[in-house]
């Protein structure tokens, strides 16, 4: 195919070759944290396809489903299907359903890098901010549908918890002991800018959660707390739009990945398209559309999993989505943490964090506001508790520009202690919450 020798961009009618820099331009963090997962596929059987049209097809198919070191996964998602529709065990379809998420985020991340080729990096860079968390947005929307309202606040908040302690702490605690004789430094550019608006979005779930305490009728604090989450929502999408155009267009060089030349389990090619503008296109709208499906069998699941598992769902949510869903952008940040590349670690945990707080969240609060459902941004005490101080221990183990293995074994040891809190947390703390303060309106009315 003429994609695989160089990447063209359609401007004006007209065809033209893609410079080195337009084409790196888009090669953010993300990107190269899933491009160490991908592999180089052989095409020498391929190529002796006489057919034009199935020669083409057979090259696409082995770049999409075969250029990637979780393809094994891809089995899950017949298996899944096939559950479903045989009716096997609720969990066996919740169980698979997750690992044929696994790949599919990756490859998502693939297809969108493959139309930043042909788009140029500003909307490849777009695409990237959208779709870079279709997997949480995807699996918010259809427990929205659903009413089930505490499954999307948890898997939210555990894919933030997820990014902020597990992911960076593990990348850390890996490259500290791999690179234990070597000066550990990164940019704090970029990590102080997402702090900055991961504590704004802190801000916008603090308040809610305070009207609880600060209201005089649990009618009269409900009404209040969802207008103010309401437009709490509208402001972190403006606040989110903001970040873009600061890291897209006015301070790009923040955000840059800078590739080093010993990067061999880097895909060389990825300077290039290997698929064509229509072919991505495509193969993205069915990746989405596979996403969507299994992601219906695990919002329709969670609770038959967690009464056959003994789990509650507060913890599959916060603990188990999270990290199957994201598995393989976290393994790439962990492998260039390895090799000292703690800006692309940094970019990979902080800008996913980032993107759900901002983007994720708000979209899912007004989502639900457009199909009638009533979600504000009160997480309850305990979730917000761990929210905040996670941001916060996060923010202080970054303050200095410097890493090593003691601050990600932290990291990773508060979010052990969170994980255990929610493992042995069984019913959500706001009803506890609304009991003890409708027992102490009504002793406070006797007294009177």
């Amino acid at each position: 195919m003429a994609s695989q020798e160089a990447s063209w961009l359609l401007e004006n009618g007209n065809i033209k070759l893609l410079s080195k820099e337009m084409r790196r331009g888009s090669r953010t963090a993300h990107n190269m944290s899933s491009s160490s997962l991908r592999k180089k596929s052989d095409l020498t059987l391929v190529s002796k396809v006489r057919v034009g049209f199935l020669r083409n097809f057979l090259a696409n198919l082995q770049e999409v489903i075969l250029g990637t070191k979780l393809a094994v996964l891809f089995l899950a998602i017949p298996f899944a299907i096939l559950a479903e529709y045989r009716n096997f065990g609720r969990p066996w379809v919740f169980a698979l359903s997750l690992l044929g998420l696994t790949p599919l985020a990756e490859r998502i991340s693939f297809l969108t890098e493959q139309l930043a080729f042909f788009t140029g990096p500003t909307v490849g860079g777009l695409l990237n901010a959208t779709c870079g968390n279709a997997t949480e947005l995807i699996i918010a929307i259809f427990a929205l549908i659903q009413h089930k309202v505490d499954v999307v606040k948890y898997s939210l908040l555990g894919s933030i918890l997820s990014n902020l302690l597990l992911v960076l702490g593990t990348s850390l605690f890996c490259g500290g002991i791999a690179n234990i004789s070597k000066p550990q430094n990164f940019d704090r550019k970029q990590a102080d800018v997402n702090t900055l608006l991961l504590l704004l979005g802190l801000l916008c779930h603090v308040l809610p959660l305070l009207f609880t305490f600060a209201g005089t009728s649990p009618e009269i604090t409900a009404a209040a707390t969802l207008q103010l989450s309401r437009a709490s929502c509208i402001l972190m999408l403006i606040a989110y739009i903001a970040y873009l155009v600061f890291q897209l267009w006015t301070h790009r060089q923040f955000f840059e990945a800078q590739e080093g030349e010993e990067d061999g389990d880097v895909v060389s090619d990825e300077e290039t398209a290997v698929i064509g503008f229509w072919s991505a296109f495509v193969w993205l709208v069915l990746m989405t559309a596979v996403v969507a499906l299994l992601s219906e069998y695990v919002v329709d699941t969670i609770e038959a999993a967690s009464d056959t598992w003994g789990l509650s769902v507060s913890f599959i949510s916060v603990i188990l989505l999270p990290i199957v869903g994201n598995a393989a952008e976290h393994a790439g940040a962990i492998i260039f943490a390895f090799k000292n590349k703690l800006d692309i670690s940094l970019g990979v945990a902080l800008g996913s964090a980032t993107q759900i707080a901002l983007f994720v969240v708000p979209l899912s609060v007004i989502v639900s506001w457009i199909i009638g459902i009533k979600m504000d941004l009160n997480f309850s005490i305990l979730e917000t508790s761990s929210l905040a101080l996670s941001i916060i221990v996060t923010a202080f183990t970054l303050q200095d520009g410097t890493s090593h293995y003691l601050k990600g074994l932290v990291l990773l040891l508060c979010y052990i202690v969170i994980g255990t809190c929610f493992f042995v947390f069984r019913a959500p703390l706001s009803k506890y919450i609304y009991i003890l303060f409708q027992n102490n309106l009504q002793y406070t009315h006797n007294a009177f």
